[in-house]
């Protein structure tokens, strides 16, 4: 019988629930193909899934390791967005999880180039009164990760002008819930304004959200 020294195990540990998300992204729809990626914290930095290939052909031996001075670790070429994966990790010590997708509705809503404002009061499960866009910046650039770190300054998701969304987590359940519920946003959103421009929230209705969101989910409120 081998033994598996512990440091071992969490290597595999973390690949595998990469795979997992990875999986589970395609499932719900937010993800397709090789569209979209993810990255979740290692001791050594960070894992990430790799570039070119499609999510069927995903195992936890094709996942990268990157430390945070973009050093690759491990065998594979890196998905082309690692930049912003790192950049986000290394400028948020509680982030653990970054899922980046191309979904339908996020991705449609980003063509505009504008803020998501608080037409409903689940904004502020981004941690904001209204949801950012990043200008648009080539894939895989220094550019558009230092535009990425802007659009979520004091928040947990931004979308990205006509390329999509992120969603940052401590946990992969946490940026997972975090990226459906995006999803529902932009979807909810755009379906709205085929009406008319929805009545939005006042800065202080969505300062008392955002004081009643610092106990959601806490028993008793």
């Amino acid at each position: 019988m081998s033994f598996q020294r512990p440091a071992e195990t969490a290597v595999i540990e973390g690949k595998e629930s990469l795979v997992e998300l990875t999986l589970e992204l395609e499932r719900l729809g937010l993800n397709r193909g090789t569209s979209g990626n993810c990255s979740i914290r290692s001791s050594k930095g960070f894992f990430v899934t790799p570039s070119g290939i499609s999510t069927g052909d995903l195992t936890a031996d094709s996942i990268v390791e990157m430390d945070l001075e973009s050093n690759v670790l491990s065998a594979g070429n890196p998905s082309s967005e690692w930049r912003f994966h790192k950049d986000i990790l290394k400028t948020y010590s509680w982030a653990n999880v970054v899922i980046h997708t191309h979904s339908d509705y996020a991705t449609a809503f980003s063509c505009f180039r504008e803020d998501m404002p608080a037409f409903h009061y689940m904004i502020a499960v981004a941690g904001g009164d209204s949801i950012k866009c990043s200008p648009y910046a080539l894939f895989g650039s220094q550019d558009l990760s230092d535009n990425v770190l802007e659009a979520l300054r004091g928040r947990r998701a931004c979308l990205m002008s006509n390329h999509g969304m992120i969603a940052v987590g401590e946990t992969p359940s946490k940026a997972l819930a975090l990226s459906i519920e995006l999803e529902t946003l932009c979807k909810q959103y755009l379906l709205a304004r085929q009406v008319r421009e929805p009545i939005l929230l006042s800065k202080t209705e969505m300062r008392e959200v955002l004081q009643k969101f610092k106990s959601y989910g806490v028993r008793g409120n």
